[in-house]
């Protein structure tokens, strides 16, 4: 069952419950209010007729004639009877011998009498009868005259008072039906308006399982449903941001694989090649030398490939312990050997550097340095310049690492700082780089919590800054 037809019967049932219930009662409660006061009346009544008797017992007394008190009581309750002859009432007078001597009731006394037990000069007992279809009220008294009993039992019609709750029933029957008709049509209406941003919410979230996870709830309100459709847009879009980050996480894994198992076929291509060779010729000196001058160097080349990981792997793993240094001074330490890296290009080294004391670890930032200029000096053209500059801008100090060579595409931009990927493989394989470099580079600056910055420009030239955020870390220009 849906939600909507629960809140639908749920409601109906407790409106049902509730307005049945308090209209009974407030029927129950008119109806024993009314008999009340009908029976107050009849009992007042009776209490007039026994004034009445009393009034006359003297008189009575004087005569002593039994059938002078039977003409007088009867000429009595005649009068009462015509003085009330159109409101259902009637009166019976029975003497002691319970012989009648007045009833003007239309209908049999019935047989047992329990109103009349117990019965004294004192008290009125009431009590009220079916009659056929018509409800009686009894009330009965004692009056003594000239040392004779009589009975007095004054009745009085109730049936309207039945008939009044009978009709209320009825009527209230008309209007509960028309009410609950009502009832069930707005509630229809409401229950389905409430639902249907949950079900807008279902619909969302099975589009978003069937893999669609850009979809989004329509918040139409601000109550409680609204918050929650706001809550799942707001998890869906992480979960979506999550779910990307995955899937670049996986593609950058799968790329790490297909250009590792590249690297690696290639020199393990020439290692079996050319030890095969030396195993299937026959022997010459200037051959072997050669094959072995092949397998030496791929095998350096795969020595170095394992090295770089190395390097990788334990950037991930070890803490290291920063030491606030002077960068200009590091540089001028690093100037002569990145020379001699440059002399075998014929390019030259230009620094330019600001102080700057830093918290760093020495021997990453050589690393850092190294593996930026070497990148820079394969890009490089003869007779070119790679410049190192160090500056500050905005209370951040920055390491600029400028060449003039062969640029890098605007496509390859957002993935060099992957493992193993390279935007010129043929250019980098033939100076025997594997890609790890700017890998290297990347995690570096991530351990100094500074960010790499990459602009370039085909055949005219890349610049790759890294950013140092010095504010709140104790450093500035000195």
């Amino acid at each position: 069952m849906k939600l909507w037809q629960k809140i639908y019967l749920l409601s109906l049932l407790v409106f049902v419950l509730i307005f049945n219930g308090a209209s009974v009662m407030v029927i129950e409660r008119t109806h024993n209010r009314m008999l009340n006061q009908a029976i107050e009346v009849a009992l007042s009544q009776n209490m007039s007729i026994h004034s009445s008797v009393d009034a006359i017992v003297p008189i009575l007394r004087i005569y002593d004639s039994l059938d002078y008190e039977k003409t007088v009581l009867t000429s009595m309750a005649k009068q009462f009877v015509a003085k009330n002859s159109s409101q259902g009432i009637y009166l019976d007078i029975t003497d002691g011998a319970s012989r009648t001597i007045f009833n003007n009731a239309d209908f049999g006394m019935p047989q047992a009498r329990r109103e009349l037990e117990n019965l004294d000069n004192s008290s009125i007992h009431y009590i009220l009868r079916d009659v056929g279809d018509r409800t009686i009220l009894f009330t009965v008294n004692h009056a003594q005259i000239n040392q004779k009993n009589y009975v007095f039992t004054y009745m009085k019609d109730l049936t309207p008072v039945y008939q009044d709750r009978i009709e209320q029933y009825s009527f209230f029957a008309k209007v509960d039906s028309a009410a609950c008709v009502l009832f069930m049509i707005v509630m229809f209406f409401v229950s389905r308006g409430l639902t249907q941003s949950i079900e807008r919410l279902n619909r969302t979230s099975q589009i978003i399982a069937q893999g669609n996870f850009s979809e989004r709830v329509k918040v139409k309100s601000r109550d409680e449903i609204g918050i929650l459709g706001s809550s799942f847009n707001e998890m869906a879009e992480v979960l979506e941001d999550k779910i990307n980050e995955l899937e670049r996480n996986n593609d950058e894994k799968q790329r790490f694989i297909d250009n590792f198992t590249h690297e690696l076929k290639t020199p393990l291509t020439s290692i079996v090649g050319y030890a095969n060779f030396l195993r299937t010729t026959k022997y010459n000196e200037k051959l072997f030398l050669d094959a072995l001058g092949v397998i030496y160097d791929e095998g350096k080349r795969l020595e170095a490939l394992s090295l770089k990981l190395m390097d990788l792997i334990m950037l991930k793993k070890e803490q290291f312990q920063m030491e606030r240094q002077e960068m200009r001074a590091l540089l001028l330490e690093m100037k002569p050997t990145l020379e001699m890296m440059a002399k075998e290009k014929e390019v030259s080294i230009r620094l330019d550097c600001q102080e700057g004391r830093l918290e760093l670890e020495r021997d990453l930032i050589k690393v850092l340095v190294f593996n930026l200029v070497d990148n820079a000096l394969k890009a490089s053209f003869a007779g070119g310049t790679v410049t190192l500059r160090t500056y500050w801008r905005e209370g951040s100090y920055v390491l600029a690492v400028i060449d003039q060579g062969i640029g890098i595409a605007e496509e390859h931009l957002n993935k060099i700082f992957e493992p193993f990927y390279m935007a010129d493989k043929a250019r980098t394989r033939s100076s025997n780089g594997a890609g790890l470099g700017l890998a290297l580079c990347g995690n570096i600056a991530d351990i100094h919590h500074a960010v790499i910055r990459v602009s370039s420009q085909v055949q005219q030239g890349t610049t790759i800054e890294v950013v140092f955020a010095t504010e709140g870390r104790g450093g500035g220009p000195e």
